[in-house]
């Protein structure tokens, strides 16, 4: 049976959690972030989804090794070459290779094809010497995860080639980096400019208030596509991949701030008038101490959640303005980028495979709005 609970003793650290059971364990006092996690930790499709998350992250984080080419592979000669099917075993030994292919031409329609040639046996390996690149932009390395043994023999294209000859597996795994990337650098602006106008509009309130939700609802009455189009529009078309990928990230950093800056001032509504704020203004406490240091961590949990929701809608914008042609361009690689050559219904119908970038943004889509589904869920455990 469950024991009272006892005033903690001299010596006793009030930080410590108390013990209901001391058969059980189960917390009687537990910080907030506990009580989020336990609630967390019982959401399972939450907990599965912030698994993939995570292996995301390290696909973005360990591309130039986990991919068979780097970014820049290309050859002319394997322009939208079918994927090649990966086999284990050769003449009853495990030989893991992909057949060779060899174009021939339709004698009726006269169009090039691929196909498969038996006789042609290209071995693929683990930990392969290939392109030398620097892992984690650091470590200077030459192996990689899988690829052909001997590139001499052929390539390995398992996913298939794109119309510019390119591995698309490998394009995919680079194409992580860039738009996991950017989701966290579009969150981050967007965390800036909510927190400060949010809480200021919030917190001070009177006509500031209202002349800052009037200019958010400007922007959030604009359609947000347009208004995209019309500010990268003037990004200089002489800027190179990275001053082009940053750009990006402010405009749509820009829109992206409206949401984040209304959750932030209806919290500071809430909480303004609450003992421990007013017993801050009272210890004479500067404005920005009393916004910062005492009412924001108060509702940190929800802002966390606000932002794991945030991440896929940053995603989903940059494969939708790559997609158009006005965000991210060739050299550089993305989802949204590699989506862009799915424009042509001729092109689909030649090489269907070129829609497989589309799989991972759905993949990465869902797994984080479920994941921030259970964020959101657990960010206030005293209501379960």
């Amino acid at each position: 049976m469950a024991e009272p609970l006892a005033p903690p003793s001299a010596g006793t650290a009030l930080d410590e959690p108390l013990l209901l059971d001391q058969e059980t364990g189960d917390l009687a006092v537990a910080s907030q972030w506990q009580l989020m996690w336990q609630a967390f930790s019982r959401h399972k499709v939450a907990k599965v989804c912030g698994v993939i998350t995570l292996l995301i992250y390290l696909v973005a984080l360990f591309a130039p090794f986990l991919a068979p080419y780097p970014g820049s592979h290309h050859d002319a000669d394997y322009t939208y070459a079918p994927p090649q099917r990966l086999q284990l075993f050769d003449e009853g030994a495990f030989r893991p290779h992909v057949n060779g292919l060899v174009m021939t031409q339709d004698p009726a329609t006269l169009a090039l094809e691929f196909e498969t040639d038996p006789s042609t046996t290209i071995p693929v390996g683990v930990f392969v010497k290939g392109a030398e690149y620097e892992l984690l932009w650091l470590i200077p390395m030459d192996r990689h995860l899988i690829g052909p043994v001997d590139p001499e023999l052929g390539p390995m294209y398992l996913l298939g080639g794109d119309a510019s000859g390119r591995d698309l597996l490998s394009q995919i795994i680079h194409g992580t980096t860039v738009s996991m990337s950017l989701g966290l650098v579009g969150v981050f602006f967007s965390l800036i400019l909510g927190v400060v106008i949010g809480g200021i509009s919030g917190y001070v309130g009177g006509r500031l208030d209202s002349a800052i939700q009037r200019l958010m609802e400007l922007i959030m009455s604009i359609p947000t596509i347009p208004l995209w189009m019309a500010l990268f529009a003037a990004v200089p078309p002489t800027w190179g991949p990275l001053q082009r990928y940053f750009a990006l990230t402010v405009v749509i950093s820009l829109v992206g701030w409206v949401g984040m800056a209304r959750e932030v001032r209806g919290k500071f509504f809430a909480v303004r008038g609450e003992e421990y704020v007013q017993a801050a203004i009272a210890d004479g406490c500067s404005q920005q101490r009393v916004m910062f240091r005492h009412m924001l961590p108060s509702f940190t949990s929800h802002i966390i959640a606000n932002l794991s929701l945030s991440i896929p809608a940053i995603i989903l914008a940059e494969t939708g303005l790559s997609f158009l042609g006005l965000g991210l361009q060739a050299p550089t690689v993305s989802w949204g980028v590699l989506l862009e050559q799915a424009q042509s219904i001729r092109a689909i119908s030649t090489a269907p495979w070129i829609l497989l970038p589309g799989i991972p943004v759905v993949v990465t889509v869902l797994a984080m709005n479920f994941l921030g589904d259970g964020i959101r869920d657990a960010a206030d455990p005293y209501n379960n």
